[in-house]
C-alpha cells in the first residue's frame, strides 16, 4: 500500500471516531513513523473575552414599612421638660401651663401657681377687661363747645372748648402713617357745623380723667421714648413725635428734625458731622418737650430715626388743630391753651361739633397686636372713668386706681380667679411691680373663649403667629405659622407668650410662657418658640392618662 493510501485511510479512521476528533493533537506528517504515539491530553477550551451572561435576579421581597411613631403626652412632657433643663436657660425661672382649651386638662405644667412679671401678657387683662365691661361697640367722643352756636357769619364769639375723653385713634395708626387726618376729622365736623371764624382761642379740656398721666411704678428710663408715653384724654398721634437725625457736611452741624413739626418742642442741637464712629446722643427732658442732641454722626452715614414722648400731648393735639383749621380757612383769633384741671367745666355751654372714634372692636386689635401701652393704659383709666360716671357718686380715686378694681372684679366675680392671682399696678405690663401667674393667665384665655359672648372679637385682637404684629417674624416655616394667636411680653429679662394653638392631631390648646431671669433675649424666646413648635407638631392624643 502507498504510502498515500496509508495516510488517507488513517485520517479517514480518525476523523470518523466519534468524541475524538476534537480531543486529538494535529499530527505533522513526518512523525507517522515514530511508534508508540501517546495523545496529548486534551485542553481546556478558552474563550477570550467572553460576553458576560446576564445575573440572575432573585425575586425582591417587599420590606414591611415601618408603622408611623405617633407622639404620646409622656414623649411631649419630656421634650418639653428638657427643652428647660437646656444649659443657657436653667438659672432662669420659667413658669408654664398648658390645657386643652376643650377638656381643660392640663397638658403640662411647671410652677404654674408661682408669681412671674408679665411684661406685656399684663395687656391680656386689661384689654379683656375693657372687651367685656366697655363692650365691642364702645366709642371715644371728643366734643367741641362754645358760648353759644355760630352767628349768621359763621362767626363763634370767644373760645372754642375741645373736651376729650381720650380719643386714641386720633393717631397715624389708624390712619395709613398720615400724621394729620386723625385732626382732619374733628376739623370736618367743626367746618359742617358752619363755622368759619373764631374770635377767642382753642380750650384743651382734659377734665375726663384724673390722676397724674404716667404711671407711678414705670422706670424713668423709658419714658423718653414713644412706649413710655402717657395718658391724657386729648392724645394725638400716639402721644410721640418722630425725630430724624442726619449727618450733613463734614465738620457742619447735623440735620434735626421733628415730624410732624411741632412748635411746643425745641431742640438744642450741638450734634455735628465728623469722625469714623457715630457718638450720637439723644435725650429728651422728662418734664418738658426740650430735645438735646448731642455727639457726632460720621458724614454718609445712616440717619437715625426714631420716635419720642411727648409731655402734655394735648398742646401738640391743639397745635396741629388750629394749623389744619386755618388751613380749612377758618381763622382762629386768640391763643391754644389748656385748661386747668381745677377749673370747673362750664355747663351751660352750647355742643358745636363732636367726633367718634371707630369701635372697641377695631382699638383693641390697634393696641394688643403692636403692644400699644399708651393705648392699653387709656383703656384702663376709660374703665374707671366709665365706672365712676355709671355710679353716680361714692367713687373716689384716680381713673387708673378705679380701671384697676374694675379690672380685679372682673376677674374675680366672672374668670373666678382668686384675688391674688394677679398683681396689678398698670395696663401694660411696662411696671416691674405687675405679678402673674401662669395658671391665671390661661384661666383668663379659656374664659375669653369659651364663656365670653366677645371671644371673636377677643381672638381678632390677637397677633397670628408669623402673619401680624409683634409675631410677624416668628414662626415662619413651622406649623405654628397662621396657627397662633396671642400676645407676647418684653421686658428685660423678661419674655413672654400666651394664646391658643392647635396641634397636629387637631386640638385645641391654651398656653402661658412666662420666662423670667434669663439675661439674653433670644434665649428666652428660642426657648418660648421651641415649645409651642413641638405643640403644633404633636399628633398623638391629649387624654392619655
Amino acid at each position: 500500500m502507498s504510502s498515500r493510501i496509508f495516510v488517507f485511510l488513517a485520517l479517514s479512521l480518525a476523523f470518523g471516531l466519534t468524541g475524538l476528533s476534537a480531543n486529538l493533537r494535529v499530527i505533522n506528517a513526518d512523525s507517522l513513523g515514530q511508534p508508540n504515539v501517546t495523545p496529548t491530553p486534551p485542553r481546556p477550551r478558552v474563550i477570550v473575552n467572553p460576553s458576560p451572561l446576564p445575573a440572575v435576579t432573585p425575586p425582591a421581597t417587599p420590606s414591611p414599612t415601618p408603622a408611623k411613631q405617633v407622639q404620646t403626652l409622656a414623649s411631649l412632657q419630656s421634650r418639653i421638660r428638657g427643652r428647660m433643663l437646656s444649659a443657657n436657660v436653667a438659672r432662669g425661672r420659667v413658669g408654664i401651663k398648658i390645657l386643652s382649651l376643650s377638656s381643660g386638662k392640663v397638658i403640662f405644667e411647671n410652677d404654674a401657681e408661682k408669681y412671674f412679671t408679665p411684661a406685656s401678657n399684663m395687656k391680656n387683662f386689661t384689654v379683656a377687661t375693657a372687651i367685656e365691661r366697655l363692650g365691642p361697640n364702645f366709642r371715644f367722643e371728643t366734643k367741641a363747645f362754645a358760648a353759644a352756636l355760630p352767628d349768621s357769619s359763621g362767626t363763634i364769639n370767644g373760645d372754642l372748648r375741645i373736651l376729650g375723653s381720650g380719643d386714641i385713634s386720633v393717631s397715624t395708626a389708624f390712619y395709613n402713617g398720615d400724621y394729620y387726618k386723625g385732626v382732619d376729622a374733628l376739623v370736618d365736623e367743626i367746618a359742617k357745623a358752619g363755622v368759619k371764624k373764631i374770635t377767642g382761642s382753642l380750650v384743651g379740656d382734659l377734665s375726663y380723667f384724673s390722676g397724674f398721666e404716667i404711671p407711678e411704678t414705670w422706670e424713668w428710663d423709658d419714658l423718653q421714648w414713644y412706649y413710655g408715653a402717657g395718658v391724657t384724654a386729648l392724645p394725638i398721634n400716639d402721644n410721640a413725635v418722630d425725630v430724624k437725625v442726619s449727618p450733613t457736611r463734614s465738620g457742619q452741624p447735623c440735620d434735626v428734625r421733628i415730624l410732624p413739626l411741632a412748635a411746643v418742642f425745641a431742640i438744642n442741637n450741638t450734634c455735628t458731622t465728623g469722625g469714623s464712629d457715630s457718638t450720637l446722643s439723644i435725650t429728651k427732658r422728662l418734664d418738658r418737650n426740650v430735645l438735646d442732641v448731642s455727639g457726632k454722626l460720621p458724614a454718609g452715614a445712616k440717619a437715625w430715626e426714631g420716635s419720642i414722648a411727648v409731655t402734655q400731648p394735648a398742646e401738640v393735639f391743639l397745635d396741629l388743630l388750629k394749623e389744619r383749621l386755618t388751613a380749612r380757612g377758618i381763622t382762629v383769633g386768640g391763643e391754644s391753651r389748656i385748661l386747668p384741671s381745677s377749673v370747673s367745666t362750664p355747663a351751660t355751654q352750647t355742643p358745636i361739633a363732636s367726633l367718634l372714634s371707630p369701635p372697641l372692636s377695631v382699638i383693641a386689635a390697634k393696641t394688643m397686636k403692636p403692644s400699644q401701652n399708651m393705648y392699653t393704659e387709656t383703656l384702663l383709666w376709660t374703665l374707671g372713668e366709665e365706672k365712676r360716671r355709671s355710679a353716680g357718686t361714692g367713687i373716689s380715686g384716680s381713673s387708673s386706681a378705679i380701671g384697676l378694681a374694675v379690672v380685679k372684679d372682673f376677674l374675680t366675680k366672672d374668670v373666678g380667679l382668686t384675688a391674688d392671682s394677679v398683681v396689678q399696678h398698670d395696663g401694660s405690663g411696662m411696671s416691674r411691680h405687675d405679678l402673674v401667674t401662669p395658671s391665671a393667665v390661661t384661666a383668663l384665655y379659656a374664659y375669653m373663649a369659651k364663656t365670653s359672648k366677645n371671644a371673636q372679637v377677643w381672638r381678632d385682637s390677637l397677633a397670628v403667629g408669623g402673619v401680624d404684629g409683634t409675631l410677624k417674624r416668628r414662626f415662619a416655616g413651622t406649623l405654628v405659622s397662621g396657627n397662633f394667636r396671642g400676645k407676647t411680653g418684653t421686658l428685660d429679662q423678661v419674655s413672654a407668650l400666651s394664646g391658643y394653638v392647635r396641634t397636629a392631631g387637631g386640638e385645641e390648646l391654651v398656653l402661658s410662657i412666662l420666662v423670667n431671669n434669663v439675661p439674653s433675649s433670644s434665649d428666652r424666646i428660642s426657648l418660648i418658640d421651641d415649645i409651642v413648635v413641638s405643640l403644633a407638631k404633636f399628633d398623638g392624643k391629649l387624654d392619655e392618662q
